[in-house]
């Protein structure tokens, strides 16, 4: 669905499939955040041309951490000559564990070269900036982007609508997933675009999510 002038998102709404939501981002050159899993990369093709995208015209394919079910599919963008990135410190984390870790949900590794490694700071993409942020804690080297001009915040699986990352998994880290979203919140946000699940839209809505989800899990990670 189109949220604004530029702003796409594609959210995942079958029970019967993990995958995670894709979002969209047009103007000079295409970016596409968490491209999901392969299997499931046709639909979203379909989708994006019901919006009038061209999944070959993807320019930038940026996966906010390295799990299946969000960078498997960046390998057939990466075959269309999109570039592909990654925070480094995701990139190294996954390397010694990427095969072992896809091999046991059930997947392939997939056969990527990164284009090149995200670091903090600003991040020019066509007509657009966004702000790249290191948000460890569902993995060492997930990674937020938040783009000022819309006040929007692509969290991956580090905050959702009405919950936030899990942090069982190999390189998870309660701790430092409490201090990410704690510094998220203090970002003016208008768009809360989470990696699984709902967007949200407004202001109160997004502040009162944060401080749900504080309340209802801090405790208890």
């Amino acid at each position: 669905m189109k949220l604004t002038k530029d702003l796409f998102a594609f959210v995942w709404r079958d029970p019967r499939a993990n995958n995670c939501n894709t979002y969209v981002v047009s103007g000079g050159l295409t970016l596409l955040i968490d491209p999901g899993h392969a299997a499931y990369l046709r639909r979203l093709e379909q989708e994006m041309a019901r919006q009038g995208l061209d999944p070959r015209k993807v320019g930038l394919v940026i996966a906010t951490h390295a799990h299946p079910d969000h960078m498997e599919g960046a390998e057939a963008f990466g075959r269309l000559s999109a570039r592909v990135a990654i925070h480094e410190e995701e990139a190294a984390f996954a390397g010694p564990l990427q095969d072992a870790f896809y091999r046991s949900q059930g997947f392939s590794p997939p056969n990527l070269a990164f284009s090149f490694f995200l670091r903090e700071g600003d991040l020019k993409v066509g007509d657009h900036t966004f702000q790249v942020l290191h948000t460890p804690g569902h993995s060492p080297g997930s990674v937020v982007l938040y783009w000022p001009e819309e006040k929007a915040l692509f969290t991956g699986d580090v905050l959702f609508a009405g919950g936030l990352g899990r942090t069982d998994l190999p390189g998870g880290n309660g701790a430092k997933l409490k201090e990410s979203i704690r510094r998220l919140e203090a970002l003016d946000v208008e768009w809360l675009l989470p990696g699984h699940g709902d967007v949200l839209k407004g202001k109160e809505a997004v502040e009162k999510n944060f401080q749900a989800v504080k309340a209802t899990y801090f405790d208890y990670i």
